[in-house]
């Protein structure tokens, strides 16, 4: 009687394993010979089409940003004939210190009043609606009250009244408290804005831990404290957003002061550029080269303002990435 060796399968206890690393084995080597078979410059040439259609499109992208804008610059510079017989999008004889000097002196000076406005109306609006939103969002995402869900409720379906439906409303309350056609119908309701406390209340839950609030506490800071102190300056990027966001659309605001401001002496830039575009020429002067020339400075407040916030939303935007 001599032994006979036991079947493979009896033997071999990893025997599944050992055929499931033997198909992925077979897998790779398949893989591996269709990537040998695919041509190194085809690929190249899908990546280089790629590149292609993505320049292609951020130049459309840049030239129909930018267009506009360089349309303004040129013909800020041109003269009343050279606007109308010259290259739209070219310069002619450099004439802007000469329209600036218009500008300024055009129903004696009243253009500075208007930019003026608007500096006033911008800035402060801004102001007090980023302070209020900013404490409206913080007390929902850290305090724990009663009537807090029906409060989140009202704040949410606020958005979807259309801003056009309070207009008449807000218009007679105004004649009968007596802001209507003053400055302050321009600033005191910009101060309440649902979505800028929806936008605080969502950054302060992920900005502002709670232990620190309690910390804080334990050393004897006082809630009033601890707001200005601390959690305001953890939620700097979400208030320099809603400043930011604020201002420019009080700064391009046209409809409320066209409803609520009377005299010509309160108006915004826009609404006073807006007359003069209506008017269109007088005997004196072209006010469409007026407005031109307008609409350019009334830009330059704008772009100061983002080249010095942009800090802020830089460091936002790197702390989100790390997180």
């Amino acid at each position: 009687m001599t032994l006979t060796s036991p079947p493979s399968k009896v033997l071999d206890p990893n025997n599944d394993t050992r055929k499931l690393e033997l198909k992925a084995l077979r897998l790779r080597k398949r893989q591996l010979k269709t990537m040998d078979n695919d041509d190194p410059s085809e690929i190249s040439g899908k990546r280089g089409r790629s590149s292609w259609i993505v320049l292609i499109g951020l130049v459309l992208f840049a030239l129909y940003s930018v267009g506009p804008a360089w349309w303004l610059i040129v013909s800020a510079t041109k003269s009343k004939e050279d606007l109308y017989t010259t290259d739209a999008m070219w310069f002619a004889n450099f004439k802007l210190f000469d329209n600036l000097a218009s500008l300024f002196t055009y129903q004696d000076g009243i253009f500075g009043t208007w930019l003026w406005n608007s500096l006033l109306y911008a800035f402060a609006s801004s102001i007090g609606h980023t302070v209020v939103s900013m404490a409206a969002g913080y007390g929902l995402a850290m305090y724990a009250f009663r009537g807090k869900g029906t409060t989140m409720g009202f704040i949410i379906g606020s958005f979807l009244i259309p801003g056009a439906l309070l207009t008449i409303p807000s218009y007679l309350l105004f004649v009968q408290i007596g802001m209507y056609d003053t400055i302050w119908a321009m600033i005191i309701p910009a101060f309440f804005s649902p979505f800028a406390v929806y936008l605080s209340k969502v950054y302060a839950e992920g900005a502002v831990p709670s232990e620190l609030l309690e910390a804080a506490r334990i050393d004897g800071a006082g809630e009033y404290r601890i707001f200005f102190q601390i959690s305001s300056r953890l939620m700097t990027t979400a208030g320099a957003t809603i400043f930011l966001l604020h201002f420019v659309g009080s700064w391009n605001g046209f409809f409320g002061p066209l409803v609520y401001l009377r005299g010509a002496d309160k108006w915004p830039v826009m609404l006073g550029l807006y007359s003069w575009l209506q008017r269109g020429t007088d005997s004196t002067v072209d006010l469409t080269g007026l407005v031109i020339t307008g609409s350019l400075v009334a830009t330059i407040p704008m772009v100061i303002l983002m080249i010095a916030m942009q800090r802020y939303w830089r460091s936002g935007v790197a702390m989100g990435s790390l997180k």
